[in-house]
């Protein structure tokens, strides 16, 4: 067995390509991604905030901030996901009205 670390995660096919990243504390961000490392550091180019609602801070409105070249600090990180083949979904578990 190697010393070396190795993250769980194979970010490396992600590299130079847009991805989608939630943070603990509700933040959402999207950006290319330009480097990361065993830590979960991500480091991302033109980065940009999805803003929260004032009435709940859960959720994230149309809203968008224009962040740059940013660093998200791997303990933050929740997840990661690529902004190419991903789609938004209605949730099939809610009851409908009057059930």
């Amino acid at each position: 067995m190697s010393g070396r670390k190795e993250t769980v995660l194979d970010l490396a096919k992600f590299v130079d390509k847009g991805v989608q990243v939630k943070l603990t504390g509700g933040r959402q961000v999207t950006g290319t991604l330009k480097g990361y490392d065993q830590l979960l550091n991500l480091v991302l180019d033109e980065a940009v905030e999805f803003l929260r609602d004032s009435d709940d801070p859960l959720k994230t409105t149309d809203q968008t901030r224009r962040l740059g070249l940013i660093v998200c600090r791997g303990t933050a990180v929740m997840l990661v996901s690529p902004v190419d083949g991903t789609d938004e979904i209605a949730n099939p578990f809610i009851q409908p009205d009057g059930a």
